[in-house]
């Protein structure tokens, strides 16, 4: 397994990382409703959960680089919205990318572990993740790293 720590993104990796994740989430949501709604929702999502861009109380946002000190990827882990109270013992991967170069080499796999320990050293007893449905890759890599399904959601075009 490939060993990776995880460091403060940079102003130029925050905002690589927040158009890679907005253009994303774009083209999931497009799937629903019309390009546009979708453009706007992602960037009032953003601006709700990041009010202080990478600096936003509760959140890491990082870059993670391998033993080579390349930057192989990134993530973003911060409080569970889910969770009602102030005190939630849970944390919620919002976002995690293997940069192309550096996929399919187990960086994904390193990139999870090293968020666990982040929010295990933090005192959380629980990471949750979503995914999109038909991300076959990712799925297959959350339950390797033994996550399970809690809830799903489903939608069908009539």
């Amino acid at each position: 397994m490939q060993n990776v720590t995880l460091r403060k993104m940079t102003p130029a990796e925050y905002r690589a990382a927040t158009e890679h994740r907005e253009a994303e989430s774009v083209r999931v949501l497009s799937r629903l409703m019309p390009q546009d709604l979708a453009q706007e929702r992602v960037r009032r999502g953003t601006a709700r959960y990041l009010p202080d861009g990478p600096d936003t109380a509760g959140h890491h946002l990082v870059t993670a680089q391998n033993e080579a000190g390349e930057a192989v990827g990134n993530a973003w882990i911060g409080p569970d919205p889910a969770q009602t109270s102030g005190t939630s013992n849970a944390a919620l991967l919002y976002d995690i990318n293997v940069f192309e170069p550096f996929r399919r080499r187990g960086y994904g796999s390193a990139i999870l572990a090293a968020a666990e320990q982040l929010v295990a050293r933090e005192g959380k007893a629980a990471l949750a993740l979503n995914v999109v449905g038909d991300n076959e890759a990712a799925i297959a890599l959350y339950r390797r790293s033994g996550y399970t399904v809690t809830s799903m959601s489903m939608h069908k075009n009539i």
